[in-house]
């Protein structure tokens, strides 16, 4: 789908670059509120989607509209390289499945929403045959809002949740005030709606709260987004071989940084190095547990977490690290300028910015080339990698909602979830030709105009399986997904994998205080002991009894993971 730009992670981001995107990356970020959160309590903490969502499942029937350059593998976007042709985009709902009904839909938005007559809505509204009707709210306080409107009796038909907003009180009032789609969707049913039917089954799977399919999913590719970019073109320049192991990028980093000539090697590497010694994932809490030899542990209790912090602390104290990140937090400050001036080499981001970057200097800049190195093992071998859940953006319907007002919900997801080279992906992520875009040489550019409208709308309610596709450099897709494909080979599924899982409440901030202390102690202003003093007071103040509550879950569930 859409970008995940981030920058620290930045949320705001995260879906801005609808305006500006002639991609389609669905990848992941560390998100600093997981997807845990709590309820209220009783049945409403827990999970459903191990042993009893098969039934729960729509069925799976791949699209066949269109035939993607390079086919998913090893849990990959699928990628375009070709140019953009617009007189042969294909057609994927050939006729209007909405009834004319009217839909209202809450949505976080980053940036300024448009006018509510704008011409994207109105061509969006007639293609479809529903008269959506959006309440945009501002993405960066979206939590707040979502709570308030999710406690009273005013509902809209439609209300988006973002999994990082899954905190609180909210996942219990998911369960509360949403309706069941499972009649529509589950088993066979979903064929009357191709696009949704062509949904991976892991994206539904994370779908399913409370026991009931309850939500339409943002699909992703489950390998990690996060990637080690690189000036490819001064590496070349100056004969930089691309390191293959720890020790390899810290004598590179020696090599390369020389302070009095402004350039230092990198940013804060922490997120690649978690991946380099096998951390499992910190995208959200169910995600860092992990069953070893029959008992379950959590990501911070094991060695591979405190090596991480100590190589990262180890390139900070020799100086190859940019003084930029020795200030702040994990490359809080947006990187793109200092990074295609030189200052640094290497810096780990969301996939997104492999593309944004190129597009950035393409014209001033024809020298400036950036490319994704593969994560290496630590040791010099292949790494181990682990799986981010395959959705983590979800639209929901009012449970007051008629059958005629779901069924209009569904005729939405099913034209957004169109898949790229057809006239509906265009429609829902572009707008109108020579409105909102133009094409040249086979490449569409947003107008002004749809740089005003064409903004995260539509796609929130639905979109199709992870796609990656810019006609304007159709090298960097190809890149990206044989990025994808070489990681996703070495990518696992720790035990809780797709599961949608809520906490207690009572558990919720147990974690909250880890992502500072790791920073601190890469930058040297703690030490690994405090880290050590700090999981064991997490363990005696509800970690150890938390993992009684996972081990139950499982017990109960089984396991998604394969």
């Amino acid at each position: 789908m859409t970008p995940n730009a981030a920058s620290g992670p930045s949320r705001r981001k995260f879906l801005a670059s609808t305006a500006v995107a002639t991609a389609a990356v669905a990848g992941g970020m560390p998100l600093l509120s997981a997807c845990g959160g709590g309820s209220d309590g009783g049945s409403r903490d827990g999970t459903t989607s191990g042993k009893d969502a098969k039934k729960l499942l729509p069925a799976y029937v791949a699209s066949n509209v269109v035939t993607p350059d390079i086919p998913s593998k090893n849990g990959s976007a699928v990628g375009f390289t070709g140019k953009l042709d617009i007189a042969g985009l294909k057609t994927s709902v050939p006729e209007k499945l909405g009834k004319g009904g009217k839909v209202t839909v809450m949505s976080p938005f980053w940036g300024s929403p448009p006018k509510g007559d704008n011409a994207y809505y109105k061509a969006m509204n007639d293609l479809i045959g529903v008269d959506v009707v959006w309440q945009n709210q501002d993405g960066n306080t979206y939590d707040q809002k979502l709570g308030a409107v999710l406690a009273s009796s005013e509902v809209p038909d439609v209300v988006v949740v973002p999994g990082w907003n899954m905190t609180g009180k909210i996942p219990s009032a998911i369960i509360g005030k949403f309706a069941d789609l499972g009649p529509y969707l589950s088993g066979d049913a979903v064929k009357e709606y191709p696009n949704l039917a062509a949904i991976p089954t892991d994206a539904w799977q994370r779908s399913i709260f409370g026991g009931k399919l309850r939500g339409l999913p943002m699909p992703s590719s489950y390998v990690t987004g996060i990637v080690p970019l690189y000036r490819q073109d001064i590496f070349e320049k100056e004969g930089y071989e691309v390191p293959r192991s720890c020790d390899e990028f810290m004598a590179l980093a020696k090599e390369a940084t020389n302070a009095k000539a402004k350039r230092w090697a990198c940013l804060d590497m922490k997120w690649t190095a978690f991946n380099a010694f096998g951390v499992l994932s910190g995208n959200e809490k169910s995600l860092g547990w992990n069953q070893v030899d029959g008992k379950l542990v959590y990501r911070i209790e094991t060695d591979e977490y405190l090596e991480a912090l100590e190589w990262t602390r180890k390139l900070f104290a020799a100086g190859v690290v940019h003084p930029d990140a020795e200030l702040g937090k994990s490359n809080a400050a947006d990187p793109g300028p200092k990074f295609a001036a030189g200052e640094f080499l290497v810096y780990n981001q969301d996939m997104s910015q492999w593309w944004s970057r190129t597009a950035e200097q393409a014209t001033q800049n024809p020298e400036f080339k950036v490319w994704g190195m593969d994560v290496f093992g630590h040791d010099g071998g292949a790494p181990t990698l682990w799986a981010q859940n395959p959705a983590s953006i979800f639209a929901f319907v009012n449970k007051k909602a008629s059958e005629s007002v779901i069924r209009d919900v569904l005729a939405v997801a099913n034209v957004t979830a169109a898949p790229y080279g057809t006239k509906e992906y265009m429609a829902t992520n572009y707008g109108v030709e020579g409105t909102h875009y133009t094409v040249k040489d086979g490449v569409p550019t947003k107008t002004d105009q749809g740089n005003l409208d064409v903004m995260n709308a539509y796609v929130m309610i639905e979109s199709p399986a992870a796609t990656i596709a810019h006609p304007d450099f159709p090298e960097v897709a190809k890149g990206q997904v044989e990025w994808q494909q070489r990681m996703g080979a070495v990518t696992k599924k720790s035990t809780f994998y797709g599961m949608q899982i809520t906490e207690p409440a009572r558990y919720t901030n147990l974690s909250n205080d880890f992502e500072q202390l790791e920073d601190d102690i890469v930058r040297g202003r703690k030490k690994i002991s405090d880290m050590q003093q700090a999981v064991s007071d997490w363990r005696s103040k509800g970690g150890d009894k938390l993992r009684d509550w996972y081990k139950k879950l499982l017990d109960e569930n089984g396991t998604a993971a394969g």
